[in-house]
């Protein structure tokens, strides 16, 4: 399984972005996707998932109701609309995927396969 994140860029506070990720393997179906970031001195941190059939999402308190996390196993793509930004969402963005995933305590570990990321900058 290979991921490539896509969509980052500079922005302004309230501004919105998407972020992308094209998932190349065939058993793409069968793993939980998620996003994760890391900002400049700081641990990798969980910011979105999403089941295999896409029935459940799982977000961080800090982006609730801003972003939105979706995936289309026909194209094999899973994005991040993410909305009303703000300065400390700024950080680079990966997108990973795990077979099993601990859905109420989401960390890094539990992903095998991830993307390059992709930076986002968001200016106040």
């Amino acid at each position: 399984v290979q991921l490539q994140a896509s969509g980052g860029g500079l922005v302004q506070a309230g501004d919105s972005l998407r972020l992308s990720c094209v998932i190349s393997g065939r058993t793409f179906v069968n793993y939980v996707l998620g996003w994760f970031r890391q900002a400049p001195g700081k641990e990798r941190e969980f910011v979105a998932a999403i089941t295999q059939s896409g029935a459940s999402t799982n977000y961080a308190d800090s982006v609730k109701g801003r972003f939105t996390i979706s995936r289309d196993n026909a194209k094999n793509t899973m994005s991040l609309q993410m909305n009303n930004l703000k300065p400390e969402d700024t950080a680079v963005y990966y997108c990973a995927a795990g077979r099993y995933v601990t859905w109420s305590r989401p960390v890094p570990s539990d992903y095998n396969y991830w993307g390059q990321g992709t930076q986002v900058t968001v200016s106040s």
